[in-house]
């Protein structure tokens, strides 16, 4: 087994600068130009919601939970969903996803296009930022208050969602392996039984900056997020893109995408 690399200090949630996280950094690293891997992931989620959603019942609502300035998740979630919440923490990222509700730049025409290969996605094609529009909500607030009674005003948001995704949160939001667990825990929960789920992971991460600021990162590999997921799903598959191509920025080793379904799953 690979052993970690040592980590200075600990840096919870609480502690990292959100009130300075850069969208506009954040997307000129990331996403202004459609990278391979992403397409990959995309193709991955875009059939793996298609096998799981056929006989969906409606009303369907979906959650990305921090959303952040990547707005790739919803738009795979938006053929089924008659709501999705952009639920995201850092105040600058709350005023982008705004901005692209009203308005979707054209960035994201090359992600929506992968998408679109296949129906439902083709089918929608034409009315797509309507659609979005429409059906997206964005809220601000802090995952790890998930599923407490008062937030969205309800008294519990546990099982609300019946569809979800979370890319690239749980382990860049701390250095906490405990906080890793924790994001997973909040963000399954808050997923009903049955509801199809998608989520992305940086491995071998110690951090990465976003413009001038720094911050943390949780180093998790494969088993790790097996292993956080299984008590909550009985349905789930990974896949870890490890190759040079699947690198977007120095210092992780590789991203691992997770798929599945809620089951039961414990309630606390």
């Amino acid at each position: 087994m690979t052993s970690r690399a040592p980590v200075e200090s600990c840096v919870l949630n609480d502690d990292a600068p959100w009130e300075e996280f850069d969208p506009s950094a954040y997307l000129d690293q990331n996403y202004r130009d459609l990278l391979d891997v992403d397409a990959e992931i995309l193709e991955l989620v875009r059939d793996h919601f298609s096998r799981c959603t056929d006989h969906a019942e409606r009303p369907i609502l979906g959650i990305d939970i921090g959303a952040g300035a990547n707005l790739y998740p919803a738009l795979a979630m938006l053929p089924w969903c008659d709501e999705i919440t952009l639920f995201e923490r850092a105040p600058k990222n709350v005023g982008y996803l705004r901005q692209q509700r009203d308005r979707l730049d054209p960035d994201w025409d090359a992600f929506w296009k992968v998408l679109s290969e296949c129906e439902p996605y083709a089918g929608i094609d034409g009315e797509r930022n309507e659609r979005f529009r429409k059906t997206v909500r964005v809220q601000k607030g802090n995952l790890f208050k998930l599923g407490r009674p008062g937030l969205l005003g309800l008294r519990n948001t546990q099982g609300k969602w019946q569809m979800g995704t979370m890319f690239f949160v749980a382990e860049s939001i701390s250095t906490s392996h405990d906080e890793f667990r924790q994001a997973i825990k909040c963000f399954m929960l808050s997923l009903a039984p049955g509801a199809p789920f998608a989520a992305a992971f940086m491995e071998g991460s110690h951090g990465y900056d976003v413009g001038n600021r720094h911050f943390p990162a949780c180093d998790v590999d494969e088993a790790e997020v097996r292993k956080s997921l299984e008590e909550f799903t009985g349905e789930i598959q990974t896949k870890r893109l490890g190759e040079v191509s699947h690198m977007v920025r120095p210092g992780h080793t590789g991203i691992i995408l997770a798929y599945g379904k809620r089951n039961q799953g414990p309630r606390s």
